[in-house]
C-alpha cells in the first residue's frame, strides 16, 4: 500500500529523468554534444548505478577472457583517489593515489596496464598507442 503512494510521489521525477535522457540523446544526434571514436576497441563497463552493480567482476572477467590474446589496458576514473589527472599504476601505487578498485586490478593482473583519469577521452588517448584493447570502468 505504501509503495503505491511512493510510486505516485516519485512519478514526476521519473518523467523529468526520462525527458532529460531523450534531450541528451537528441543533443548527440544534432552534433551539439560530441562523440569520440578511437582506432582501438573500447569496452565500457558501467551504468548509472553507483555501487554494487557488478562492474568490477565484469571488468575482471573481460581481462581474463581477452588478456591472453590482446594487450589490454584498464582505465578508471579512480573514485576516492586524492590525485588529479592521468596516473599510471606502478609498484608504489596506493588507493590514495589511484583508488581502491584500480589498485585491486593492478595487484591482480600483472600483464595489464592500469591507469586512472577523470577525463576518459584524455586517458584513452594516452593508452591507445601501446594497447590493442581498453576496458573502461565507470
Amino acid at each position: 500500500m505504501l509503495i503505491n503512494y511512493l510510486r505516485l510521489l516519485l512519478l514526476p521525477f521519473s518523467l523529468v529523468y526520462g525527458l532529460a535522457i531523450i534531450l541528451r540523446k537528441k543533443l548527440y544526434d544534432w552534433g551539439i554534444m560530441r562523440s569520440v571514436k578511437f582506432d582501438l576497441p573500447v569496452i565500457c563497463v558501467g551504468n548509472l548505478a553507483v555501487g554494487g552493480s557488478g562492474k568490477t567482476p565484469v571488468t575482471e572477467y573481460l581481462v581474463r577472457l581477452l588478456g591472453g590474446n590482446y594487450k589490454v589496458a584498464i582505465l578508471s576514473r579512480g573514485y576516492g583517489r586524492k590525485t588529479k589527472g592521468f596516473v599510471l599504476a606502478d609498484s608504489v601505487a596506493s588507493a590514495e593515489n589511484i583508488g581502491d578498485e584500480p589498485l585491486q586490478y593492478y595487484n591482480k593482473f600483472k600483464d595489464v596496464t592500469v591507469a586512472v583519469c577523470e577525463d576518459r577521452v584524455a586517458g584513452i588517448e594516452k593508452l591507445k598507442d601501446n594497447h590493442d584493447l581498453s576496458t573502461q570502468s565507470r
